[in-house]
């Protein structure tokens, strides 16, 4: 979540549009963010997500969104031929201790003037406790929680199809891993295939060498992301939006909520008041707490006991909501569906969905003997492929009118992009009829609208007809 401008005004920004302003005070007035508003959105975005999860946005640890006992069976004579998938990397430490070292400052002057509250007084030693395992599990690398959870990925992903995985050791076809070179995606693939092969131990010598595709899994900072780039750097509407998102009375009470769990009320004044500007704003450093909060989770394994670092205390439900809802509102308009006029934030994503068609076409057109193909990425790349794709939770773009909210948009970061998302298309065959059925976060998933599957309420569809639905046509034909 990109810092909030320093030094915020009470008031919404300059040139913000009065159906903006209007819509925003919708949300002061209730419409966000008490937990129960997000609630009627956690089943349809392909991962069960409750309202306290949708307060961590993307850093939400990852959950399997179905029971894999309920999973459709093939259709009568088809067998399972090829799988591939795409997973965001395993929760993380945060990649610096930005957010640590700037409270931490605060905590320090608060405590030699005696304005620490009794849950303040605990804080600076979990927070230093808390940066000291994240810099020896190293920043933006995977925690051990992380690495669980890529590990358990696989193993049922080897459960899910022990046919297709007897198949592919009897025959010997290659696996092929790949990943986005940076290195928690890196790890993530070493993760899933050493647990791949310890599920079937017959799988190791298919797997080849990893490999790296920064054009197909890191597009967003390669060539095909130059104009998405741009847009982040320079685009005014976005800047003006997120401003408008942000600068507003909510998140100032909220700021100082967090803060007085922690400081007595006069330091936190003085805080508002712009005494330690030097060091950060009132919602600096309760966005600061906010993200220890979020990131929290994706380290308890490296926390004492393994009991958790119970940074909960440090923010109410209802601000941890208001916090969340901002970071959601950043990925929304920077990497999600975005503005209905422009495709500029999930277009590039093409590279990769056509990456999907290319490998099953080249299993059914005979040009490929691959079993597998396992990619690996990050949240930059998830989130814009759902967009594309039209997947739940990522269908509904916003307009200047009509601005996102929780109140009236499904979209959610712990649904779309929890740590460790995934989609997954399994393949099977009977003759010359492929079938393809989709595991979104491993929830079978519908594809988009008007995409027709073979029966009604059917998980599977013919390939050819998620060709005529995409504009993927046989490159034969």
């Amino acid at each position: 979540m990109r810092r909030p401008v320093r030094r915020l005004s009470p008031g919404l920004a300059p040139g913000a549009t009065p159906a903006l302003a209007l819509a925003l005070c919708a949300l002061l007035s209730g419409a966000l963010p008490a937990h129960a508003a997000s609630h009627s959105t956690g089943h349809s975005t392909g991962n069960p997500v409750d309202g306290h999860s949708n307060s961590y946005g993307t850093k939400a640890s990852y959950e399997p969104g179905q029971n894999p006992r309920t999973y459709q069976p093939a259709p009568r004579g088809f067998q399972p031929v090829f799988t591939e998938n795409v997973s965001r990397h395993g929760s993380r430490a945060a990649t610096d201790s930005e957010d640590g070292d700037l409270v931490l400052k605060l905590w320090d002057q608060a405590a030699s003037e005696g304005q620490l509250t009794g849950a303040g007084k605990e804080f600076g030693p979990r927070v230093r406790a808390l940066l000291d395992a994240m810099a020896k599990v190293g920043y933006g690398n995977l925690s051990g929680r992380g690495r669980q959870e890529i590990q358990d990925t696989a193993v049922r992903m080897e459960k899910r199809l022990p046919g297709l995985f007897a198949h592919i050791a009897k025959d010997g076809e290659p696996i092929d891993v790949v990943s986005s070179g940076q290195g928690r995606a890196v790890d993530s693939a070493g993760e899933f295939a050493t647990a791949l092969t310890k599920a079937d131990p017959a799988l190791k010598p298919l797997i080849g060498p990893a490999r790296a595709d920064e054009d197909l899994l890191y597009f967003h900072k390669a060539a095909g992301g130059a104009a998405y780039r741009d847009y982040i750097d320079n685009d005014k509407r976005l800047a003006d939006t997120l401003k408008s998102v942000t600068d507003q009375p909510a998140t100032h009470r909220a700021a100082v909520n967090v803060l007085k769990k922690i400081f007595k009320p006069a330091f936190v004044a003085r805080i508002s008041a712009g005494e330690f500007s030097d060091i950060g704003s009132d919602v600096d450093a309760a966005e600061a707490v906010y993200n220890l909060y979020g990131i929290a989770p994706a380290m308890r394994a490296e926390s004492p006991g393994g009991a958790g670092w119970h940074m909960e205390r440090y923010i109410a439900p209802r601000d941890a909501a208001w916090f969340g809802y901002l970071s959601d509102a950043e990925d929304f308009y920077e990497k999600g569906p975005g503005f209905a006029d422009s495709d500029i934030t999930y277009k590039m994503a093409g590279v990769l969905l056509d990456d999907f068609f290319k490998k099953v076409e080249a299993r059914r057109d005979g040009t490929s003997d691959l079993g597998a193909e396992l990619r690996f990425t990050h949240a930059e790349e998830i989130i814009p492929l759902a967009a594309l794709m039209g997947l739940p939770g990522s269908t509904k773009p916003v307009t200047a009118k009509r601005p996102y909210t929780y109140a009236d948009n499904p979209w959610r970061g712990a649904s779309v992009a929890p740590m460790a998302a995934n989609i997954q298309w399994d393949v099977f065959r009977k003759g010359h009829t492929y079938l393809v059925r989709m595991l979104y976060n491993e929830k079978e998933t519908a594809f988009k609208q008007g995409c027709r599957p073979v029966s009604k309420g059917s998980a599977f569809y013919e390939l050819n007809e998620l060709e005529r639905c995409f504009g993927h046509t046989h490159p034969t034909s």
